[in-house]
């Protein structure tokens, strides 16, 4: 077995430490077309090896399928790897579009039991708002939480998609160990409240979709190439028409960087998410997804490339140039109440 390459550090200040590089396993269930579950399963395993230690979930990943999925892994390794899933986003069977928000106290605390048996486990290591309900106080939404806690059902929480405002309203209540917000070379929105909030609390910073669902990897150039129905991808606002091939021609120092020194794209947009760190000065576990090994090697490698200031200069302006929202509807997402 190969040992372990990846650094450590600990989620906020629940005392769990962490590879500080994570994967996150919804396309081993849905959204990204297409997934082979037998080099999914290889792919984590090879994670583990790696020294890749937070796995990350959610209850509406393939509506259950992702925690069944994950479930035997789990078990064969439970000493070794910390869980994370997500409560809040509500779908309906006879609906596949609808996405409802839920954060109620009886809502969570079924949520919580759903989620452990799927999982197969006593406790989960990490439990995330997913979304915000602005039906219900974020402090009653940490109140809730923080009972699961002290019943040992939860060890520690996180919120995802939130404010700088809302992440210390939430952290008065109960301390926040995490917050998982989309932070990217081309979604750097999180830096205007959330990330200098969790800087000032000590709450580690998860980054998800940090290659920019792909398409910063080079990938696709467009939703058109995705060629598959069940990618949602293709019908994301800045993967669509014009705004695609704007986009595209802004990876262009990107691409520059990484034939320069021998290495891949996604590396370097992987790195440059791990220098946020030191810029911001805060913990930063970025959960890059993948269902490929050989995919998984090549960002686990980017966890401890450094790039130049030169290097950081050249990829500053992207983000300011990118055309089309993150969503088509961005009404739940913390840049829509900030």
């Amino acid at each position: 077995m190969t040992t372990a390459t990846l650094p450590t550090t600990v989620l906020g200040s629940s005392g769990i430490e962490v590879g500080r590089q994570g994967l996150g396993c919804m396309g081993m269930s849905e959204f990204y077309g297409a997934t082979d579950l037998t080099e999914s399963r290889a792919t984590l395993d090879r994670a583990l090896e790696l020294g890749v230690t937070l796995f990350d979930t959610a209850d509406i990943y393939g509506s259950g399928h992702n925690e069944e999925f994950l479930a035997d892994f789990v078990a064969a390794n439970r000493a070794n790897l910390v869980i994370a899933t997500k409560f809040g986003i509500v779908r309906k069977a006879d609906d596949p579009a609808y996405r409802g928000f839920d954060n109620s106290p009886a809502y969570i605390r079924a949520a919580v039991d759903a989620s452990l048996r799927r999982l197969g486990v006593d406790v989960i290591d990490l439990y995330y708002m997913h979304r915000r309900d602005p039906a219900v106080p974020i402090e009653e939404t940490a109140g809730v939480l923080g009972e699961l806690v002290a019943a040992g059902k939860v060890r520690a929480i996180g919120l995802s998609e939130v404010t700088g405002d809302e992440l210390r309203a939430a952290h008065a209540v109960h301390p926040i160990a995490a917050l998982q917000s989309e932070w990217s070379l081309f979604s750097r929105d999180v830096e205007n409240t959330a990330v200098p909030a969790a800087a000032e609390l000590g709450v580690t910073f998860v980054p998800y979709s940090p290659l920019g669902r792909g398409f910063l990897t080079g990938a696709f150039a467009s939703g058109a190439d995705l060629g598959d129905s069940a990618d949602f991808r293709a019908h994301m606002p800045r993967f669509s028409g014009d705004n695609a091939a704007h986009n595209a021609a802004l990876l262009a120092p990107l691409a520059a960087i990484a034939a320069d020194r021998g290495i891949s794209r996604a590396q370097v947009a992987l790195a440059w998410v791990h220098a946020q760190a030191r810029a911001h000065g805060l913990p930063v576990v970025p959960i890059p997804g993948t269902r490929k090994r050989t995919r998984l090697e090549e960002n686990v490698a980017a966890a401890t490339i450094a790039l130049t200031p030169e290097e950081l200069a050249a990829l500053e302006p992207i983000a300011g140039q990118v055309a089309g929202n993150r969503y088509a509807d961005m009404s739940f997402t913390s840049a829509a109440r900030e």
